[in-house]
This record gives structure tokens, C-alpha cells and sequence, in this order.
């Protein structure tokens, strides 16, 4: 009887003794941290291990900053490296070499190569052609240049050309106006223009002309103003056959009269600062048919002339508007 009683007496005791220690082992548990595999790992915070058995507790948030997660060994490692930014050009670099400006810029050629001018470069170097128009102006030319085959506008401005040649323009039957405006050109030969049948415009003004060539029959533009030209300079009925001519500019030059007879197509006639001091009857009108009118030409201009307009309205009274000019 003894010893079963002994027995169950130290069970009792063994009992008693392991429900007192278990809340020493379980606060031990919980003061040991956790392992990286553990899910519900402790997030220390300062000196305060938060867990989910005192999440509600926390109340002194002032260490965040310092707060450690432990996620375990489930995620993969993460690199982080610097994506640095596309290089941009600051505006004072640059890519290309700078190219240095000439003394006398010109514009690009497009392919237009004639022969050499008398600076023993090719015409297209010496000025620019630009599609079939050729720019010549203040270029110090002496010559005409050899020009494209496809040329049909030139401007040679402001140069030393003192003469143009029979065989300057040869050849070039697209060429449609001529700009030879501001040069010492004091002859024209008779053959150098008149082989040219698209021509309209010719720009002579500012030159030295005493005489006038022989010209196409399809310009319509005419400019001869400040030159030398004198009426025995200009062949008689020149301007008759000039069938398309529609603006004559013959002002400043040395002329005692009014160029006749003149087209019917003609529109604007500018004769100031001459030397004109008569009209003949049939100057613009038909002195036998005193209704015929010529309703194009309303531009006139006889001012600068010793001429006094009131001495010759038969001369004009077929016009539209009276000329310009000096009527007392």
C-alpha cells in the first residue's frame, strides 16, 4: 500500500512542477528572438521586440526610423544599381566641328557648272545657281560669265561689266529676264539680245548707254533708266515691233524726244528728267482718227522735261489721264 501511494504522491509532485514552469519557459520563448524562417518573426523597435502578442502595446513610435524587418530566406536578393540619365549636349558644346564664316557667303549650288569666268573658277563657284537662276551681283565680273544651258533668270548686279557680247547669250533660249543693272556697260552689240525668244524682262538701268540694240520681240519689261541714251541712239520704229512691251522706263538719259511710234500693248511710259521740249501730233494718238483712244497707257510721265504739255494736246488727247509733267 506504501509504495502506490509513494508513486502517485510523486506524480502529483512532477505535475505541479512542470504548470509552474510553464510560464517561465513560455516568457523565455517569447524573449528569444526568432529565426529567419520563422513567418511571425519579431520586428525589433528600439528596445521593444514587437510581435503579434504585443502589437497593441506599442505606443513609443520615436525609433522608427531604425526599424529592422526580417522577411527570411524566401525572397530572392535584390541588386540595386544606378540607372544613370541620357548624356544631354549643353548649348555651348557641340558635336561637330564649327565652320568658319567666309568674307562672302553664297548659297549652295545645286549643280549648275559653267565654264570659267575671269577668275579661272567655274561660273557656278563664282556666283550662285540656284535651281535655273544664276546670282551674279557684286561678284567684280568684267564679262558676262559662261552661263548653264538651263539658265532663265540672271542677276549680275553691281559689277565692272562694261560691254556685252554677241555670243554672251548663246544658246540660252529659256532665259527670261536679264539684271545688268548697276554696271559700266556702255555698248550692247545688235546680235547679243535678239536671239533670245523667251525674253521679257531686261534690267539695263544705272549704266552708260548711248545706243540701244536690237530686241526681241517678246519683252515686256523694259528698263533703261539712268544711262547716256540720246534719240539718235535709238533706231527708228524700234519699239513698233515690241508687240508684248507693257512698261517702258526710259527716265534720266539725254533724249530731245518722245521715242515713237509705240505699241499698243504699251501701259506705263516714264520719260522724266530728260531733255524733251516737243511732241509731234501722232505721238499717242492718230492725228487723222480722233476717236481712236488708247485705254492701256494711263502712266505718262514728261516731268523734269523743258517741255510746257499745254502747247501739244493734240498729242495726247486720245490718253485715258493726262501725262505728267508741266503744263504752264
Amino acid at each position: 500500500m506504501r509504495l502506490p501511494a509513494f508513486l502517485s504522491l510523486l506524480a502529483l509532485v512532477q505535475q505541479e512542477a512542470g504548470t509552474a514552469s510553464l510560464p517561465k519557459e513560455r516568457k523565455r520563448r517569447e524573449e528569444q528572438p526568432r529565426g529567419e524562417g520563422d513567418s511571425h518573426a519579431a520586428l525589433p523597435l528600439g528596445n521593444y521586440a514587437l510581435s503579434l502578442d504585443n502589437y497593441g502595446e506599442v505606443s513609443d513610435l520615436s525609433d522608427f526610423g531604425k526599424l529592422t524587418v526580417y522577411y527570411g530566406d524566401q525572397l530572392p536578393e535584390v541588386k540595386v544599381t544606378s540607372l544613370a540619365p541620357p548624356t544631354r549636349i549643353s548649348p555651348t558644346q557641340s558635336t561637330t566641328t564649327p565652320r568658319t564664316p567666309s568674307s562672302n557667303p553664297r548659297p549652295t549650288t545645286l549643280g549648275l557648272q559653267g565654264s570659267p569666268t575671269s577668275h579661272n573658277l567655274p561660273t557656278c563657284l563664282v556666283c550662285a545657281c540656284l535651281g535655273s537662276s544664276v546670282y551674279c551681283d557684286d561678284t567684280d565680273l568684267e564679262s558676262i560669265p559662261p552661263l548653264p544651258r538651263t539658265t532663265t533668270y540672271l542677276y549680275a548686279r553691281f559689277n565692272h561689266i562694261s560691254r556685252v557680247r554677241a555670243g554672251d547669250f548663246k544658246g540660252l533660249t529659256k532665259l527670261k529676264r536679264i539684271d545688268l543693272s548697276g554696271n559700266y556697260i556702255s555698248s550692247i552689240d545688235n546680235d547679243a539680245l535678239r536671239s533670245l525668244p523667251a525674253l521679257q524682262d531686261l534690267i539695263l538701268a544705272e549704266n552708260q548707254l548711248v545706243t540701244l540694240p536690237v530686241l526681241p520681240g517678246g519683252i515686256e519689261v523694259l528698263d533703261i533708266r539712268l544711262n547716256r541714251l540720246r534719240s539718235s541712239g535709238i533706231q527708228p520704229e524700234a519699239f513698233r515691233a515690241l508687240e508684248k512691251l507693257q512698261f517702258l522706263y526710259l527716265a534720266n538719259n539725254l533724249l530731245d524726244t518722245v521715242p515713237t511710234p509705240l505699241p499698243l500693248s504699251l501701259r506705263s511710259l516714264h520719260l522724266q528728267n530728260n531733255m524733251i521740249e516737243a511732241m509731234q501730233k501722232d505721238t499717242f494718238c492718230d492725228a487723222e482718227e480722233h476717236k481712236h483712244t488708247r485705254r492701256q497707257l494711263e502712266d505718262v510721265r514728261l516731268d523734269g522735261n523743258p517741255i510746257n504739255l499745254s502747247l501739244f494736246p493734240s498729242a495726247y488727247f486720245c490718253l485715258p489721264r493726262l501725262p505728267i509733267g508741266r503744263f504752264t
